[in-house]
């Protein structure tokens, strides 16, 4: 059996393809189910994509843990807990907890925050 070095980089580019095109479609984010969960739970009366508000923009929220390790699980974290939210002006509030339904859907909260990243 004959080996090119033609043939080997065409099977190459074509697994590549192949788990780049599976790894997309897993890691797809539902845009307008998210929408509707953040408005759902008012996080756009505090957050905006692009501005900022009470609350930092999404964009730069995404900018902010982008590459990091961990950021999925820390903001799920932040969005279910109802830990402490600093404000521009320098009060503290506990974050209001995102309610999904049926009640505590991951899947809609991994959504949501895959949306929030993809800004």
């Amino acid at each position: 059996m004959k080996f090119s070095l033609r043939n080997t980089l065409m099977t190459v580019v074509a697994g590549a393809t192949f788990i780049l095109a599976a790894t997309s479609a897993q890691a797809a984010v539902d845009v307008e189910a998210a929408k509707g969960l953040a408005r759902q739970n008012n996080c756009l009366k505090c957050h905006a994509i692009d501005k900022d508000k009470d609350g930092p923009a999404y964009k730069k929220v995404a900018e902010k843990y982008k590459g990091k390790a961990g950021a999925e699980a820390r903001l799920i974290e932040h969005i279910t807990s109802g830990e402490k939210a600093k404000f521009p002006d320098g009060h503290e509030e506990e974050h209001k907890i995102v309610k999904t339904s049926p009640p505590k859907d991951v899947e809609q909260i991994k959504n949501l925050v895959q949306w929030i990243l993809s800004q």
